[in-house]
């Protein structure tokens, strides 16, 4: 500790613990604790929050499309291998597929559900979705009708447990489009179909409610002659809304583009300011370490008054002793914040290891949060707690650099 620049030098001796200062020295280790778990609890909750956004995007976002574009103008999407072709002209655009999307009921062997039935081209639909790799078993072109077979349809893992139908097995879709209109009523369209594969998106809502048929059965069942929309899969997702935009500019208002952070916005909107006001909360127990870091170095100065008018008639500066006292702050400051910093990586990577933050299944769509900690959230949570620890010693700090040495002395 020799040396030590002087300043820093008596900062940290006025830290350690001594008779006369050891309730001082007690305040300093409750404020450097303060510190710690105020910047571990924040880093937490920030890796907590970014985890839970960043999986359900990515989950989302490989369960469907970057783009759904809608055809207006009356005619609708006449030719689809027309309007891709159109499409993927588009700078960015790595996929594209016809969808139809209906509703209907599914009558399984023990149970029935309500299903939303989605119509697609089994070769095209791996361009734009991840459905292919999320089967588990059977496969996506056994889609493709076969002559004297009741056509195929892919149900979710969940579907497929809660109907008690799984591989192989005959299910029943009726829907009310497509329906038969007869003297008492119209009769909804019932098909047979056979369970040709069973996927698992990782997202409850598909898994549970979502069924995939061939488009031209999706036809047959809702009583439509051409494709509702279609699908665009993009280099990068995050550039979606910036290419739906360009195709509404290249291609006129005849096409409708919606991309993927349109159709979630509220969900990612409310994550956003949740992850906001927990930052908010969790960061005010920084603020409350910094009130006791100016409890603490106040307290000093008023018990080490006669030491600061020794050193003052010695020839130490007003400034000298300003930064005696900002650093013992800093030195709290930086103990805190590293160790905080430490602990809250080693938990955010317990947890997201042996996956502790079990969360509802329907509520959230997945079964665990993910802990993800950026490095933009990192630096700034790090710097602003030093930053903070650095203000709270300016005003302790000026009132040891105004002590006047004569009055100080007077009475020791």
């Amino acid at each position: 500790m020799n040396n030590l620049p002087f300043e820093l030098f008596v900062a940290i001796r006025y830290l350690l613990a001594r008779r006369k200062q050891a309730f001082i020295s007690l305040i300093s280790l409750i404020s450097t604790l303060g510190v710690m778990v105020g910047v571990m609890a924040l880093l937490i909750a920030l890796a907590l929050m970014t985890g839970l956004q960043g999986e359900l995007r990515d989950r989302i976002v490989g369960s469907s499309a970057h783009i759904f574009v809608f055809k207006g103008g009356g005619a609708g999407i006449t030719n689809f291998e027309e309007d891709i072709a159109k499409l993927k002209q588009v700078p960015r655009v790595i996929g594209a597929a016809p969808a139809i999307i209906g509703q209907g009921m599914m009558v399984g062997s023990n149970r029935n559900g309500f299903v939303t039935i989605k119509g697609i081209v089994p070769d095209r639909e791996s361009e734009v979705t991840e459905i292919e790799k999320a089967m588990q078993s059977g496969s996506l072109g056994a889609l493709t009708p076969v002559d004297g077979r009741p056509p195929g349809i892919l149900i979710g893992r969940e579907l497929a447990s809660k109907l008690g139908t799984f591989l192989g097995d005959d299910v029943y879709l009726m829907t009310p489009e497509g329906g038969v209109v007869s003297p008492v009523g119209l009769f909804p369209t019932q098909r047979r179909f056979r369970v040709v594969g069973l996927f698992s998106l990782g997202l409850f809502e598909f898994d549970e409610a979502y069924a995939f048929v061939h488009l031209e059965s999706a036809k047959r069942l809702t009583g439509r002659d051409k494709p509702d929309l279609i699908q665009l899969r993009v280099a990068d997702m995050f550039e979606a809304r910036e290419i739906a935009d360009t195709i509404s500019t290249r291609f006129g208002a005849e096409y409708m583009p919606q991309d993927w952070s349109d159709l979630n916005q509220s969900l990612f909107s409310a994550l956003s300011l949740e992850k906001l006001a927990i930052s908010v909360t969790i960061g005010l127990i920084v603020m409350v370490a910094a009130l006791n870091i100016v409890a603490s170095l106040v307290l000093l100065v008023m018990e080490k008054s006669r030491d600061i008018a020794i050193l003052k008639t010695m020839g130490s500066s007003a400034a000298s002793i300003r930064r005696i006292f900002m650093l013992q702050g800093l030195v709290i400051g930086l103990i805190g914040t590293t160790a905080g910093a430490i602990a809250g990586w080693i938990v955010i990577y317990v947890a997201d290891r042996y996956r502790l933050v079990r969360v509802p299944l329907d509520v959230y769509q997945i079964s665990h949060v993910p802990f993800r900690l950026e490095l933009a959230d990192f630096v700034i949570v790090v710097i602003s707690a030093i930053v903070i620890c650095f203000i709270a010693t300016i005003y302790p700090s000026r009132q040891a650099a105004k002590l006047d040495p004569a009055q100080a002395l007077r009475y020791q």
